[in-house]
């Protein structure tokens, strides 16, 4: 029997997620939290109820033009709209960047949320009650820690916002000193920045007279123990909270006020259930938007960075805090845009924590700049003193490309030491071997040719060590798979579409002008069963479109050259067969957002899929729209076995002219004839034939 709980009982979060347990080998353990604890029930429910003009508005001005709705695009810039919305068919799509979809991936495309947490956002704002099925007890007791910790922050952050502004000490200490900064009250508030007192209990004491766990108190970072009493962990410091992409309290920073030797100047959260620092960028839900619209993140050292850009107008900026940058942390980048531009001080302390990020960043495809400021300049100090619009013109001009300036300071420090000119040539090339990635083949091609020239090297000379230090990675994860006996093969191997990719690259097609235009017959079919999948066939005989298409004696799923077809063919299918017959809703809200997304360019496109040359090549007559379904499901499925019929013909003839035997050719012969009056009745429309 299904447990309906509240929604704030369920994570909202990826950050929350990643508290079960740290590590790849949990990804399936996350995923069938998934798929229990929301129900399908609930799902239906949302799904009934999504009216996608009212969704998308609520985030884009929209203005009805004849059946469709237009606006300005919220994923690029743009002065003219481009931007559609169709209720009929449950889509958007934008002619000018190519963004489409469908509600949900709407919600999770603008604010960045996973399914999960769009599905929820959905739930809310239609107010259905998530039921929630087979949680375990061990899944259940992390989910009501992380729960309890988020509660406790929340908490914490309107006691801090509430000293700050309403107790003399906070007022005289704590906003003094954000006002010295020159943050403003508005800009204070939409950080939710506060002050903790300089006292040994008091925030402590006031939680726990409030009922709050000591534990969870104290694994949250904001109580401690001295001399076995609870005491305050962040006491005389200034707050920032730090939010996860939802807007969710993880953990917080605290600045102290006055020089110490003893203490630390920042005290940040310890990791727990819900806060793991490697995983977090500060800003990020403040920056999201301008990030994904300007298709830039800037990165700085510090909290106060980030807040004093910000209120500036410089919005599109996040800060490490400090750290190292991580993997996690520029994978978060990258869910917002490949361009990752690194703002640090002038020093040589700056340049080298610049370069620590470098070859990881190199990794994950992202293209890095650095920038580096005026000596004794930090972005807060110097957006202050020139100002945003200067600010923004001096980081354009200054910008340098991370490969080449990681290189060029390296040349400084070699100077004319062959030895380390020689371990320099080593270390570039390995650099330069991370960008193996098919859509950057260019790019690595052009690093090769600018560093060769700055080295003063033989350009292939370069080519051949870059490769082999690809080679001795791929190398390396081939054998690490071969001792975990994993199937799937090393993340940066190419692919043979990958390879093919990068060959049209080179010769100048896009890889859309690559698509099987074969490939539109069968989207065809998919988009028939989604839209006429439960109308009638024939009405003597009460079956419908979809009866039609499953009892015919072809399997269209192994017809189709399309994988995505296939997958869609192969769920529809199991569907059916289980007794249901899925409308377009199932697929166009699919979990799986590539499915989803390959649903909705199938049900958006506006002419009619089939080619226009069919009653050239095969003599078919083709009726289209709504009211011409029966005549398109024939055609469409005889379409596909006559294609089918074609390829067995020339592969019936490969093996006439490779015969020897007369009984091998005469059996050729006899098909030829077989295979040839197929494809007559097929292309004279005479139906569909049984073809053994």
């Amino acid at each position: 029997m299904a447990i309906k709980i509240n929604l704030s009982n369920i994570w909202k979060d990826d950050e929350s997620m990643g508290m079960i347990k740290q590590g790849p080998e949990n990804l399936s353990y996350v995923c069938s939290w998934i798929k229990t604890v929301i129900s399908q029930n609930s799902i239906q429910q949302i799904l009934s109820r999504i009216d996608i003009v009212e969704i998308v508005g609520s985030f884009v001005k929209l203005k009805k033009r004849g059946a469709n709705y237009m606006g300005l695009c919220p994923f690029h810039n743009e002065k003219s709209p481009s931007f559609t919305v169709s209720p009929s068919k449950e889509i958007y799509k934008c002619f000018g960047c190519g963004a489409s979809g469908n509600s949900i991936s709407f919600i999770m495309e603008h604010e960045k949320y996973s399914y999960v947490e769009a599905i929820k956002w959905l739930a809310q704002k239609y107010q259905v009650e998530i039921e929630e099925t087979e949680v375990s007890p061990e899944l259940k007791q992390h989910q009501l820690m992380a729960d309890s910790l988020f509660i406790i922050n929340n908490f914490a952050r309107e006691y801090f916002t509430d000293t700050l502004f309403n107790k003399e000490e906070g007022q005289n200490v704590g906003l003094s000193y954000f006002e010295e900064r020159g943050f403003t009250e508005e800009t204070i508030r939409k950080f939710q920045l506060g002050y903790c007192l300089n006292t040994f209990d008091s925030f402590a004491k006031t939680a726990l007279d409030k009922g709050y766990n000591l534990e969870y108190l104290q694994k949250t970072g904001l109580v401690t123990i001295r001399n076995d009493q609870p005491a305050d962990n962040y006491r005389g410091r200034v707050i920032f909270p730090i939010h996860n992409q939802s807007g969710k309290i993880l953990g917080f920073g605290a600045r102290i006020l006055v020089k110490s030797d003893r203490a630390p100047k920042y005290i940040n959260s310890p990791e727990n259930e819900i806060y793991v620092k490697s995983r977090v960028l500060y800003g990020t839900y403040f920056a999201r938007h301008s990030i994904d619209k300007l298709n830039e993140c800037l990165l700085v050292e510090g909290y106060t960075d980030v807040v004093s850009l910000h209120q500036a107008g410089v919005e599109n900026v996040v800060a490490s805090s400090g750290t190292s940058l991580t993997q996690d942390q520029l994978r978060l980048i990258k869910k917002y845009t490949n361009n990752l531009t690194i703002l640090y001080d002038g020093d040589s302390a700056g340049v080298k924590a610049a370069l620590r990020g470098l070859d990881m960043a190199i990794e994950e495809s992202l293209n890095v700049k650095l920038v580096l400021l005026p000596d004794k300049e930090d972005p807060d100090s110097y957006v202050q003193k020139i100002g945003a619009a200067a600010f923004r013109t001096f980081i354009d001009e200054n910008k340098q490309d991370f490969v080449l300036f990681k290189l060029q300071l390296s040349m400084q420090e070699a100077g004319t030491d062959s030895n380390k000119k020689s371990q320099l040539v080593n270390e570039i090339a390995e650099t330069i071997s991370k960008i193996d990635k098919a859509e950057d083949f260019t790019r690595q091609q052009d690093y090769i040719r600018q560093c060769s020239q700055l080295l003063k090297i033989d350009e292939q000379g370069l080519i051949a060590l870059v490769n082999k230090f690809i080679r001795e990675r791929l190398v390396k994860r081939e054998q690490a798979n071969t001792r975990n006996n994993a199937a799937a093969p090393p993340d940066d191997a190419l692919s043979e579409e990958a390879i093919a990719a990068m060959e049209a690259a080179e010769t100048g097609f896009s890889v859309s002008s690559l698509l099987n235009r074969d490939e539109k017959q069968e989207r065809e079919l998919v988009k028939i069963l989604l839209r006429f999948g439960d109308m009638a066939f024939s009405e003597e005989e009460q079956n419908t479109v979809a009866d039609y298409v499953f009892r015919l004696p072809y399997d269209f799923e192994s017809l189709a050259d399309s994988e995505m077809v296939k997958r869609i063919l192969r769920e529809y299918k199991q569907l059916y067969d289980a007794g249901n017959t899925p409308d377009k809703k199932w697929f166009l809200y699919h979990q799986d957002m590539e499915l989803s997304k390959y649903t909705a360019e199938i049900l958006e496109d506006r002419e009619a899929d089939l080619s226009i040359n069919w009653k050239e090549r095969f003599e078919i007559d083709t009726v289209y729209g709504d009211n011409a379904y029966l005549k398109d499901t024939i055609s469409t499925t005889n379409y596909l076995i006559l294609r089918k019929i074609k390829r067995l013909i020339i592969e019936n003839q490969e093996e006439a002219e490779k015969a020897t035997e007369m009984d091998q050719i005469m059996r050729c012969l006899e098909m030829q004839v077989h295979l040839n009056t197929l494809e007559k009745e097929l292309t004279q429309g005479l139906g569909t034939v049984v073809f053994k």
